[in-house]
């Protein structure tokens, strides 16, 4: 079974920065797509960014798409999440997804994606 363990969330100040990771294990993922997505307090989880294990290709949501960048690094199985000018309504726990069935490229939904980490909190406040 993949496992998917989240790191780097914590406190930041609005315009200030953090880099998330999600450590990757338990499969091949030279196909899989990527995910991140987050959940703020009382909200509906919501897709952040996604890029294919390999190959080329990324996707944001637009009210990300200018700060955050997705990244991976295949030899350390990790998927990273920058985020930069981070603003208060960041504010969520951010999951890391994978989608073992790539069909239609990097899907949005939380519904299709597979395996999901634990979640890191992300607070921006100050």
């Amino acid at each position: 079974q993949v496992q998917l363990v989240e790191s780097g969330g914590g406190l930041v100040q609005p315009g200030g920065s953090l880099r998330l990771s999600c450590a990757a294990s338990g499969g091949t993922f030279s196909n899989y797509v990527m995910g991140w997505f987050r959940q703020a307090a009382g909200k509906e989880r919501e897709f952040v960014a996604g890029i294919r294990w390999s190959g080329g290709g990324a996707r944001y949501a637009d009210a990300v798409k200018n700060r955050f960048t997705i990244s991976r690094d295949n030899a350390e199985n990790t998927v990273y999440l920058q985020m930069n000018s981070l603003k208060p309504e960041d504010t969520a726990i951010y999951y890391c997804a994978v989608d073992v069935r790539v069909i239609s490229g990097i899907l949005a939904t939380s519904s299709a994606y597979d395996y999901w980490g634990q979640g890191t909190q992300v607070t921006v406040s100050s």
